[in-house]
C-alpha cells in the first residue's frame, strides 16, 4: 500500500514541536496588565509572545498560522477551532488595553495604551501582527525583571488565574528560574505581596475607566486565589504555597503569597493556612 505524506504539514509539525521549548518572556509590569483575558486568550497571546527575541525592533511584524496555534493547543483541525482562534484574536485586540506605571523626568505617571498596533487575519490562515510601539519596549527589554516559561508548560494550565499567578511568581522570584536542562532543579523562592486592588487588577483586569475590577474579598479569594493556588500545587508538588490575608481590623486590605521548595527549614509536619499552623 502506498504511503502518502503531506510534507508541508510534516515541516509545520516539526517546527511546532520545536516551539514547545521556546521561552515566553514578558516585562514584569506588562505581566500585571492582562487580567481581562480568559484562559484561551492568554494561551494564544503567550504563543504570540514566544516569537519575540531580545533583538527585535518596535516595528517588527510577526507572522504565524492558525494551524500552528490549533496544534499547539492540542486541538483538532476544524472550522470550529479555527473560529475559536479568530475570536481569541478579536478579544485580544479589544481587551488588551494596558496601564503601566512610568517615570519620565523624575515624574511618575501612567502609560495608557494598547498591546497591538494591528492584527491581520488572512483567508489562507495566516495571521500577521505588530505590537504597539509604546508597549513593545516592555516586551523587548528583558534584562532584569521578566517572566519566562516554556510554551509546553503554560499549555498545561487550565485556569487564567493560575497563569497570572505563575507569571507573578517568576517576576517576583529570588534568583533564576529553574534550569530546564536539569529535571531535578527546583523553581526559586518567591514572595508576592500586594493590596486587594493590586491582586484584583492582576487577576481580573481593568474596566473601561482604567480602574481595577472589584469582587468582594471573600469571593475573590475563593474563586480566584484559591483556584490558582490549588492548580499551582498540582503542577508543582515539590513547592509550598502559603497565603496570608492582610487585614486592617476586620477589613481585608491585601494578600501575601510565599512560595518555597519543600526542602526548606519549614516544619513538614504542619500545614500553613492564613498564618495558622495546624499539626498533622
Amino acid at each position: 500500500m502506498a504511503i502518502i505524506s503531506n510534507k508541508k504539514m510534516d515541516v509545520a509539525l516539526d517546527n511546532l514541536l520545536s516551539r514547545q521549548d521556546y521561552l515566553v518572556t514578558q516585562a514584569n509590569e506588562l505581566a500585571k496588565s492582562l487580567g481581562n483575558l480568559r484562559t484561551f486568550e492568554h494561551k494564544v497571546l503567550d504563543y504570540c509572545f514566544s516569537y519575540v527575541t531580545r533583538e527585535d525592533q518596535n516595528d517588527k511584524v510577526y507572522e504565524l498560522t492558525i494551524n500552528e496555534i490549533v496544534n499547539h493547543l492540542g486541538l483538532t483541525i476544524s472550522g470550529q477551532n479555527y473560529k475559536r482562534v479568530v475570536v481569541a484574536f478579536k478579544k485580544l485586540n479589544e481587551n488588551t488595553a494596558t496601564y503601566i506605571r512610568i517615570l519620565e523626568d523624575d515624574v511618575e505617571g501612567i502609560l495608557m495604551s494598547s498591546l497591538f498596533d494591528y492584527i491581520k487575519i488572512m483567508k489562507d490562515g495566516r495571521i500577521k501582527f505588530r505590537f504597539s510601539s509604546q508597549v513593545a519596549p516592555y516586551i523587548f527589554h528583558l534584562k532584569e525583571k521578566f517572566y519566562a516559561f516554556r510554551l509546553s508548560e503554560l499549555s498545561r494550565v487550565r485556569s487564567k488565574y493560575t497563569l497570572a499567578l505563575l507569571k507573578l511568581w517568576n517576576a517576583n522570584s529570588f534568583g533564576k528560574w529553574r534550569d530546564y536542562n536539569d529535571p531535578e532543579s527546583m523553581p526559586p523562592d518567591a514572595v508576592i505581596q500586594g493590596s486587594l486592588e493590586d491582586w484584583q487588577s492582576w487577576f481580573l483586569g481593568y474596566d473601561e475607566n482604567g480602574k481595577a475590577k472589584r469582587w468582594p474579598a471573600g469571593r475573590f479569594k475563593q474563586m480566584a486565589l484559591d483556584i490558582a493556588l490549588k492548580e499551582a500545587g498540582l503542577l508543582y508538588p515539590n513547592m509550598i504555597f502559603t497565603i496570608t490575608t492582610l487585614k486592617q481590623g476586620r477589613c481585608v486590605v491585601g494578600y501575601k503569597i510565599d512560595i518555597h521548595p519543600v526542602n526548606t527549614n519549614v516544619n513538614m509536619n504542619t500545614l500553613t493556612i492564613n498564618n495558622a499552623q495546624l499539626k498533622k
